[in-house]
């Protein structure tokens, strides 16, 4: 049956891609992981800029200017010239919607640590711009004018009720150990898959082994062609 088959013989290794090292791969891996946390950030400082504003995005988590602003809205901001901002009027509801920090404002007893996302009904000039505010569902205006440096941003944009995610995340606990759980599974799986593809690399056998290749019809006559040269040399 042999007889049927050309013996020949190469190195398995030879026909295989050369795999990266190990060394590579680790580089690789932690690369893909600053890359995954970087990115967000990223992102955020561009928003940062290209919106002029240290805040360009933020979560409602109140109920105080619907049905304008919904609680769970992804509000987006501008940081804008506080001389442009427009006054409004409580029946129109035409002036700006701003975002601004209360904390320290007289007026606030107890004011959220999250900024507040309310109408601007007045403004006067005083050394700096001062704005009266109020929320479109409260009954009353704030007590106390906001001045221009607690203005985070007027706002641009907004995405209805995906900031939900935010609030329940955080309202439950859940943010950071979300996140932390995540993060060990993104560098868990990029370890797995360094250890799985260096066992398959080593699993497998190497060197020269030996092939059996059917002969053709080519062969035959090679090998006859070569039979006959050598008689007629003896003769």
């Amino acid at each position: 049956m042999k007889d049927n088959y050309l013996k020949t013989s190469f190195k398995k290794k030879n026909l295989k891609k050369k795999d990266s090292s190990p060394t590579r791969k680790i580089i690789t891996a932690i690369f893909l992981i600053i890359f995954a946390f970087s990115g967000s950030f990223l992102i955020y400082y561009v928003m940062q800029v290209s919106l002029n504003t240290d805040t360009p995005m933020v979560v409602v988590i109140s109920r105080s200017m619907e049905p304008t602003v919904l609680k769970g809205d992804l509000l987006f901001l501008k940081g804008t010239d506080p001389a442009t901002i427009k006054n409004g009027t409580v029946e129109g509801k035409e002036g700006d919607i701003i975002v601004f920090d209360a904390r320290g404002l007289p007026g606030w007893m107890a004011p959220p640590s999250e900024p507040i996302v309310h109408r601007v009904i007045a403004k006067m000039y005083d050394g700096g711009w001062f704005f009266l505010t109020k929320g479109d569902a409260n009954p009353a205006h704030d007590l106390s004018w906001v001045p221009e440096s607690r203005v985070v941003g007027v706002v641009v944009g907004r995405v209805p009720y995906i900031g939900w995610v935010k609030i329940l995340l955080t309202d439950s606990g859940l943010l950071i150990p979300l996140l932390i759980l995540v993060s060990s599974l993104l560098i868990i799986s990029i370890i797995w898959d360094i250890i799985k593809g260096d066992g398959e690399k080593g699993g497998g056998k190497s060197g020269n082994e030996l092939i059996f290749a059917k002969k053709t019809n080519k062969d035959k006559e090679i090998e006859e062609m070569e039979f006959d040269f050598a008689k007629q040399d003896k003769l």
